[in-house]
């Protein structure tokens, strides 16, 4: 250990023995610790800003879809609903199997037509 490790310990025991540490916000609560040990350092600050704005990287937003998707499924209360939800379920693993998240499906347009038809019929 250096001596500045030495020091801010002292300092922090010294401190911790004063009281000053007592009824701290947030104290007895865990700690939230974004690990951004695997992002560049040069590309953290811009990371930072898109998560702390509400981005979501394609393949994290299918999955969040899927995991809707599962309890839409798992809620449904007649065969139509169930229907339904399950054929939007299979098509959000199709994207996600296809592209990782990040890409599109590219199917023939009238076929895809007949897919979204599908999707959004009231059975």
């Amino acid at each position: 250990m250096n001596i500045v490790h030495k020091l801010a310990e002292s300092r922090i025991r010294q401190a911790m023995e004063a009281g000053e540490l007592d009824n701290l916000p947030g104290a007895g609560r865990p700690l939230k610790l974004d690990d951004d040990r695997h992002v560049p350092p040069e590309l953290r600050a811009a990371y930072r800003l898109l998560k702390n704005s509400g981005y979501l990287p394609p393949e994290a937003e299918l999955r969040r879809d899927i995991a809707d998707a599962r309890a839409l499924l798992s809620a449904a209360r007649c065969e139509a609903e169930r229907s339904r939800a399950a054929r939007r379920l299979e098509l959000l693993r199709m994207r996600l199997a296809h592209g990782r998240g990040g890409a599109e499906i590219h199917l023939d347009p009238q076929y895809e037509q007949q897919l979204l038809d599908g999707l959004s019929r009231e059975d």
